[in-house]
């Protein structure tokens, strides 16, 4: 599958596609090696290099990429090559990062259910007001 099923919304959803599609690290969510966007700007020339950045930090923001970094020991090249290790610090930045994206959520979450709940008040008195008055 190519991924060209659904038109990417911008052209950076498109970069990271492609990207996903030429080389399976990125498809496997493998740490990357570091600078490793000088490989794809080197391999793909005409590549636009704000649209890489982008699709790149989309990639290494992912919550799949960052439990990746978490769980892994080695970095991989564009040929799957081993290129470095993860250090025990950059372990602990994606996990970090992580731990506090489930933050963010839960609490969005807590707020949305709130708000249902606000919401819901708000219609039974509605109800019951109407109620009271079609009674009269």
């Amino acid at each position: 599958m190519s991924g060209s099923d659904s038109k990417p919304r911008d052209p950076h959803h498109a970069v990271l596609i492609s990207l996903r599609s030429t080389f399976p690290v990125f498809q496997e969510c493998r740490p990357l090696a570091i600078g490793i966007h000088k490989a794809v700007l080197e391999r793909i020339p005409g590549i636009n290099p704000q649209q890489l950045r982008l699709a790149m930090r989309m990639h290494t923001s992912s919550a799949r990429y960052l439990k990746a970094l978490t769980n892994g020991e080695t970095r991989f090249d564009l040929d799957g090559n081993v290129a470095g290790t993860v250090t025990a610090e950059q372990k602990q930045q994606a996990l970090d990062a992580l731990r506090e994206r489930f933050r963010k959520g839960a609490e969005q979450h807590k707020a949305r259910l709130l708000a249902q709940q606000q919401e819901k008040l708000r219609q039974d008195k509605l109800i019951r007001l109407a109620e009271k008055f079609n009674a009269q």
